[in-house]
């Protein structure tokens, strides 16, 4: 069982992914604080509760979409208590029908995996063929949490670091969307 203490320093490279410690890498950079905690793997929203209570947050759902001809991809940020209906999204981006998008393709364009997607993702999203979705709720927190880029350990954020400094970073606009 690992030790669930909320931190704010970087962790030893030792035994984690490259991908991680870019995140953690790309931070620093951008003078982007944050706490972090690491946990045992949380595949679902649900398995986030405990991680939320020890950071003081409510980790967001974080999915991956694409339209039926693969050619238009989306990260959607939304409340974990809200239902994901894709004719609502669908309908206010003006795409069709919306689905999960697949692992190869989650793997290609934001180099994570099920169960691991992120925001965090997007800076490895340099053709930004990702599109930022963003539930209005989630923009009223003064925190975002998420995963970086692994999850077996989950940060906590502040919302106007991410949407003015990361996001500024890699490019990537928003689209606030209503769930």
């Amino acid at each position: 069982m690992k030790d669930l203490t909320p931190v704010t320093t970087r962790p030893s490279p030792e035994g984690r992914p490259e991908k991680e410690m870019a995140v953690y890498d790309l931070l620093e950079q951008l003078k982007i604080p944050y706490v972090r905690i690491d946990h045992e793997v949380t595949a679902s929203i649900e398995d986030c509760h405990e991680v939320d209570k020890l950071l003081g947050i409510n980790i967001c759902k974080n999915l991956f979409l694409c339209n039926s001809q693969r050619t238009n991809f989306y990260l959607l940020l939304m409340p974990g208590d809200k239902k994901f209906v894709t004719k609502d999204i669908s309908k206010q981006i003006g795409s069709a029908r919306l689905s999960f998008g697949e692992a190869q393709y989650m793997e290609q364009l934001l180099n994570i995996t099920p169960g691991s997607v992120s925001i965090m993702g997007l800076m490895n999203d340099k053709e930004h063929k990702v599109r930022l979705l963003i539930d209005s709720d989630v923009l009223k927190d003064e925190y975002l949490g998420c995963h970086p880029c692994i999850n077996t350990s989950s940060l906590k954020l502040k919302m106007s670091d991410v949407l003015e400094k990361f996001l500024t970073f890699t490019g990537h606009e928003y689209t606030i969307v209503t769930l």
